[in-house]
This record gives structure tokens, C-alpha cells and sequence, in this order.
């Protein structure tokens, strides 16, 4: 599933359809077609995982899911969820989920939860954190509304930076150890989309996906964690278990 900072690569490489009308507008997706064609594209926006379409009174959202695919003037065999044609070229989605949100975008979205938005409230975050005591960190790095973008691999790999095993519970993870949680987020977030950019994100894997400690040149464990089941990277010897 793609993360954050891969929405926001998509977004930089979309630009050039901003300002743009639609020619047409089709796929499988159940939303209507016929109000999207002849309608001039207002911007492209972020919040998280969700890619955003703006028109004036309507928004179409996007969310990759776990197998999605953009193509930029092209296409393939299949029908696409979502295809949109303009005079410059077009913009086809695969494989994903595709919704249509009335009114104001101010009304869906937490702008201060988004890891990546300017209007980003960290100390937002920690209270947040805060009202969950008895939940697992490798759950709550993935709930959307506290860090919208965070996805699987900053969580393992933000964890792995700042010595916390994924399992330890909220409340009795020390305040100044949450803090530093938070600001990781961060730095790995942009960390990531510098990386991505440079089509080079895997070689600087230090926990996701790898099987040995750099730090204690130890077996990592990889197991999946927390009620969400997702997979998780770390060491037991390093990673302090907060229970």
C-alpha cells in the first residue's frame, strides 16, 4: 500500500492536468461520469494515503489500496477505475478505490493529523496517543487519524531508529521516548520522500523487509503484531519492550 510520501510523488508528477477540463471521464468506478466531463480540474491534493481531485462543489478521492496503479498518458488492456482525459494528455487508475465527496474537502479531513501537511500539530498527535494508553505502538503509528500517511514500512522502520519494540503499550512508554517517536515520524516521512524520488527508498531499509540487527548483528524477528496483524521488523535485544 502505498505511503504518504508516494501520494505526494504522485501529486508532483499530475501537475501538468491542474487548471485543465476534463474532455471525459470513464471506468468501472460507480460514481457519475457525466458530472466530471466538461469540468475544469481546480488542484490535486494529499491527505495521507488518499490522492485528491478538487472541482468547484465536488472532490474525487482516490485511495491506491494495496495492488494500485497510475499511468500518465497510458493504459492498460483492462478498464480502468477511473480514466480521465484532457487536452494535454490523461490520467488512468488501477485497481483502487474511487469515491466522491460532496462540499467542502474541509469537512473529511483533519489537515493537523496529515504527517506531511503544513498545518502538521504534533502536540495533537501526543494527546491523541495519550487517550490510548493500553494500545500497542505498532497499532497506533498506523491509525490514520493521529498519523495519516504512515504506513508499514516508516512504522518499522521508525520504531527500529528509536529503539522501541513494536508491541509495547502506549502508557508505559516513557513521555520523552513518545516525543521522540513523534519527531521520527517526521524526519523519516520526508526522509522517505527524498529517497523515493531518487528511486533508491529499499537500500536505506534498516529494519522493513531485512533479516539482521545492523546494530547488534542479531537475527531480526519478524512477526505480525498489534490487533492489526501487520508484519513487523525488529530485534530483541535492542528494541526496549515497554509492557
Amino acid at each position: 500500500m502505498p505511503e504518504g510520501p508516494s501520494i505526494i510523488i504522485l501529486r508532483e508528477e499530475v501537475m501538468q492536468f491542474e487548471g485543465h477540463k476534463i474532455f471525459s471521464a470513464s471506468g468501472s468506478a460507480k460514481i457519475d461520469m457525466d458530472r466530471i466531463a466538461g469540468k475544469k480540474l481546480l488542484s490535486f491534493k494529499t491527505w495521507g494515503k488518499n490522492f485528491l481531485i478538487c472541482f468547484s462543489g465536488f472532490t474525487i478521492k482516490i485511495h491506491l489500496l494495496m495492488f494500485g496503479v497510475y499511468l500518465i498518458n497510458k493504459r492498460k488492456k483492462l478498464e480502468p477505475k477511473l480514466s480521465l482525459v484532457f487536452d494535454n494528455g490523461e490520467l488512468n487508475f488501477y485497481t483502487c478505490s474511487v469515491k466522491l465527496l460532496e462540499g467542502d474537502l474541509n469537512q473529511y479531513y483533519d489537515w493537523t493529523a496529515d504527517i506531511m501537511n503544513e498545518n502538521w500539530d504534533s502536540k495533537a498527535a501526543k494527546k491523541k496517543l495519550e487517550e490510548i494508553p493500553q494500545k500497542m505502538i505498532c497499532d497506533a503509528l498506523l491509525e490514520q487519524d493521529i498519523f495519516s500517511g504512515v504506513g508499514n514500512i516508516i512504522k518499522n522502520e521508525v520504531l527500529y531508529r528509536v529503539k522501541v519494540h513494536p508491541e509495547s503499550l502506549i502508557g508505559k512508554i516513557p513521555k520523552p521516548k513518545i516525543t521522540e517517536i513523534i519527531k521520527e515520524n517526521i524526519i523519516y516521512s520526508f526522509q522517505f520522500l527524498d529517497w523515493k524520488r531518487k528511486n533508491e527508498l529499499a537500500k536505506h531499509w534498516l529494519a522493513y523487509s531485512q533479516k539482521t540487527c545492523v546494530r547488534c548483528n542479531l537475527p531480526f524477528v519478524k512477526k505480525d503484531t498489534g490487533l492489526k496483524k501487520r508484519a513487523s521488523f525488529f530485534c530483541n535485544h535492542c528494541q526496549k519492550l515497554y509492557e
